[in-house]
């Protein structure tokens, strides 16, 4: 078996043998412990063999580690042929109650039949970082690889499904006399594959095979990024055992959660889209086609709110006094990169008593109630689909809930709450069906870093978007919102395609947000054209400061897609500390669209999109899918010279500004929103020019009011004049009431506080480092900002800092990176040489450093001192 792969610095690996086996389903158990800063519980994984006849030819040897480099060794495994009683366990805390079995949650305190509360000891091994057998080298047995770091693992074992009541149904037989490997594995091979009209009586007995006992221990061991697993005798994935439970715990310092406190002050734990994706949260596979659902149930006191991608709006289960367990559960089959979590003691913000018709148009459609009629044929893998129910595809607007920390409910009712509804309409307005059955909205912890995350079920904001006018806050829902379609519901198949989700999104997101706004078509059309000159400035800094390779949107070429025989590949440039920085596969995936939909026509393309989203979702795709089907939709008169082929090589396999971009760019005009923001700077200059003692009939200037985006384009070429004076700066201020605006403005406004050391305003500066964390944009799925390590990539910023042209290409309008923006500016403050600016620097990260995710705070202090 191929496991080892050939892997550059700056790659991340995906280890995972998904070609072999795939886990079709995983139930989570687990306790958040805030003390330890911990989740720690079981999980349970199902599995099906990609060829159940198919004989595996190589062999794999296993060698025995242990960070002592002494052996370490378990007993092996007892045979799992045993007669079948009729024996029910009960889970430590899952209550299930979505199913209505297991009662009601109590929790089982027995330390039998698979009791957690001391893993180690009832596993009756050590605690070694690695286990493995010693006296079998040489074997054929197959081994799982699953994706997997930053956990302690303290057992696995084989769960015995053959002993759940009423599980003989899958055997065909009225009852089991004897149970062999091959009988369970024919067991979970009927569950994973029973039809989607069946998927409450399937995920019933998920639950009931999730708290079955286990029937053997299996060996495993543990490297840098993954878990291994095998059984001695199993020589094929077909042999291997099919439900497998794992009893393992995070670590503090994991690096897919973040353990830390609300604006609040209370503590609070979510995932934050990590480069190492969900790996350090629980064992997994990692791989976008292996494509899973999940259950999971999480216990935490009473006092915490427990979020999860899920489709259920789950409420918690008191299990004892000061203790609660919450369930969510997911029946659309989804890449393990795509489960989120946060729990905290979150507020719920309720929107005032609808109308009849909004409460009709919001009606929860949960996958039992749905008429799954096939309305068109779907060519995913078989769901409880939405596409397929009529009344989904009406639906408007889908029912939603927003929560933050309590300090941050008044701006949410301000700001975020009265956008859900006409951005939810604008996007059904475009696309369609919503592929998702409900949402939840939350604002997160200071240190997120990331200005917003979509996952399945669930948006995570930047307390940014709530400051200034809703702006920001609008189109930063719809560009999450729009995930749901592109990114989500339909993947990429290979994760260096990141434009296939953030392109898209970008792209979208002005439309959603258009309408949201119910602009007149003219209104719009400016409002996007000014977009559009934002981000050609965006991308022509990209192309000019950035290598070559960097700038490739299908860096793999004709390999895209490819895998190693086991499945295992890499992520090309996923680890690299300069990746971070970069926008392009926003900016050109943008353009790109906006070519082809000037081209087509915005009816004829965005009537082409409703019909891809249909055709594709639920699936992965290449960028070939979705080109292929455009032109044969392209009526042959504007088809011209488009073809695949010219595509790849203009736009996604080349470096540099695409040549029909470019030739467009320089052909147009610019729109009326940028000429009135030429003019209003040549306003400015001749203020600042003026003497400080005028002539007394000089007329004075009279200023515009201006777009949010008006004002970053504003403070762009301000940011290009040598010098302003402190009169100008203030008059700037008091004219735009900068301050008062949202992030993205404020940022600019505070580079050119530095830049003319503008003392009057410091205060600003100081505001912003402390309250504006907000980072670069993350989606699930194969978005490139989960598949960068921010340690590695802040480090960078410590030579980019001293090159600022570098590091504004980072800082354009609408780029949506926001990682580095305070330390941008901890950086100017710093380069300046200027102490006073320097004692502003060292003052704000004293006071902010403990609330800082930790690579940001340990550039910073390098910086400073």
């Amino acid at each position: 078996m191929d496991v080892k792969l050939e892997t550059s610095w700056d790659d991340l690996p995906l280890m995972a043998n998904t070609s072999h086996i795939l886990v079709k389903h995983y139930v989570l158990d687990l306790d958040v412990d805030f003390e330890s800063q911990i989740f720690e519980g079981t999980i349970v994984l199902f599995f099906e063999s990609r060829n159940r006849l198919e004989k595996q030819s190589g062999s794999t040897k296993e060698t025995c580690r242990s960070e002592s480099n002494e052996a370490c060794r378990f007993s092996t495994p007892e045979p799992c042929h045993s007669p079948v009683t009729d024996t029910r366990t009960s889970s430590s805390k899952t209550g299930y109650n979505d199913f209505a079995i297991c009662g009601k949650g109590e929790k089982d305190t027995s330390g039998k039949d698979g009791n957690h509360d001391n893993p180690e000891q009832a596993s009756g091994i050590s605690s070694s970082k690695y286990c493995c057998d010693t006296g079998n080298h040489g074997s054929e047995d197959f081994l799982l690889v699953l994706d997997c770091c930053d956990l302690s693992v303290f057992k696995v074992e084989e769960v015995d499904v053959a002993v759940v009541p009423g599980i003989e149904t899958f055997t065909g037989s009225s009852q089991i006399a004897f149970v062999s490997e091959e009988l369970r594995n024919q067991i979970v091979h009927e569950l994973v594959t029973l039809p989607a009209d069946r998927w409450r009586e399937q995920f019933d007995y998920y639950a009931h095979c999730s708290q079955a006992p286990g029937c053997g221990e299996l060996l495993f061991d543990t490297d840098t990024w993954s878990l291994r697993i095998r059984k001695t005798g199993a020589q094929t994935a077909t042999d291997f055992p099919h439900a497998i439970r794992i009893w393992y715990s995070t670590k503090p310092q994991g690096r897919s959660v973040t353990w830390t406190s609300d604006q609040s002050g209370r503590p609070c734990v979510y995932t934050m889209g990590s480069p190492v994706n969900n790996r350090a949260l629980f064992p997994c596979q990692e791989p976008p086609v292996a494509m899973s659902t999940w259950q999971a149930t999480v216990g935490a006191a009473a006092s915490f709110v427990v979020l999860m991608s899920g489709e259920n709006p789950a409420k918690p289960t008191q299990l004892r006094e000061g203790r609660a367990s919450w369930h969510y559960y997911v029946t659309m089959p989804m890449p393990a990169s795509t489960f989120t979590i946060a729990v905290g003691s979150w507020a719920e913000m309720k929107p005032e008593i609808c109308s009849s018709e909004d409460l009709a148009a919001e009606t929860s459609l949960t996958p039992s109630e749905a008429d799954f009629r096939c309305v068109g044929v779907c060519g995913h893998m078989e769901y409880p689909c939405r596409f397929q129910n009529p009344s989904a595809t009406t639906q408007e607007v889908i029912p939603h809930r927003v929560f933050a920390p309590v300090c941050l409910q008044g701006a949410c009712y301000e700001t975020l709450l009265p956008l859900v509804r006409p951005c939810l309409s604008a996007a059904h307005s475009v696309l369609g069906t919503h592929p998702f059955s409900r949402l939840d909205i939350l604002v997160v912890p200071a240190n997120f870093p990331s200005l917003g995350m979509a996952s399945p079920h669930i948006i995570f904001l930047s307390q940014s978007v709530l400051i200034g006018m809703n702006h920001l806050c609008g189109t930063r829902l719809c560009h999450e919102i729009a995930h749901a379609w592109f990114g989500l519901a339909i993947g990429a198949r290979d994760w260096t395609e990141e434009w296939l989700s953030e392109g898209f999104a970008t792209h979208l997101e002005d439309v959603f947000w258009a309408k949201a706004q119910q602009l007149a078509p003219h209104e719009a059309w400016e409002q996007q054209e000014l977009k559009a000159d934002l981000r050609w400035r965006c991308l022509q800094d990209e192309v000019r400061n950035y290598p070559e390779e960097m700038q490739v949107l299908r860096p793999n070429k004709e390999k895209t897609g490819h895998v190693s025989d086991s499945g295992s590949s890499v992520i090309k440039h996923g680890l690299n500390p300069e990746k971070v920085f970069m926008q392009v596969h926003y900016l050109k995936g943008y353009f790109l669209l906006r070519f082809l939909a000037q081209r087509l026509g915005d009816d004829t393309y965005f009537a082409f999109l409703r019909k891809f989203v249909h055709t594709f979702h639920g699936q992965l795709i290449l960028s070939q899918d979705f080109l292929q089907m455009l032109l044969e939709n392209i009526p042959e008169e504007k088809r011209l010279d488009l073809s695949v082929e010219n595509i790849f090589r203009d736009w996604l396999e080349s470096s540099g500004i695409p040549q029909p971009l470019q030739t467009e760019r320089q052909a147009r005009a610019e729109c009326g929103l940028a000429r009135r923001v030429g003019a209003e700077v040549h306003k400015w200059i001749r203020v600042s020019r003026r003497p400080q003692k005028r002539k007394r009939r000089e007329t004075e200037e009279v200023f515009e009011k201006l777009l949010p985006d008006q004002l970053v384009l504003l403070l762009e070429h301000l940011l290009e004049q040598k010098t302003l004076n402190p009169r100008t700066l203030q008059s700037l201020e008091r004219t735009y009431q900068l301050s008062q605006q949202d992030a993205e403005v404020r940022h600019r406004w505070c580079e050119l506080i530095v830049k003319h050391k503008y003392t009057k305003a410091y205060k600003d500066v100081e505001r912003f480092l402390q309250e504006d964390q907000g980072l670069e944009d993350s989606s699930c799925w194969g978005a490139t900002d989960m598949l960068v390590s921010r340690h590695t990539a802040l480090g960078g910023v410590l030579r980019l800092v001293t090159c600022t042209r570098y590091l504004r290409s980072c800082f354009q309008p609408r780029m949506l990176l926001w990682q580095a923006m305070g330390i941008y500016l901890y950086g100017e403050l710093m380069v300046s040489e200027d102490a006073r600016q320097q004692q502003v620097a060292r003052r704000c990260f004293e006071l902010t450093k403990e609330q800082m995710d930790r690579s940001s705070a340990q550039v910073v202090a390098e910086m400073l001192f």
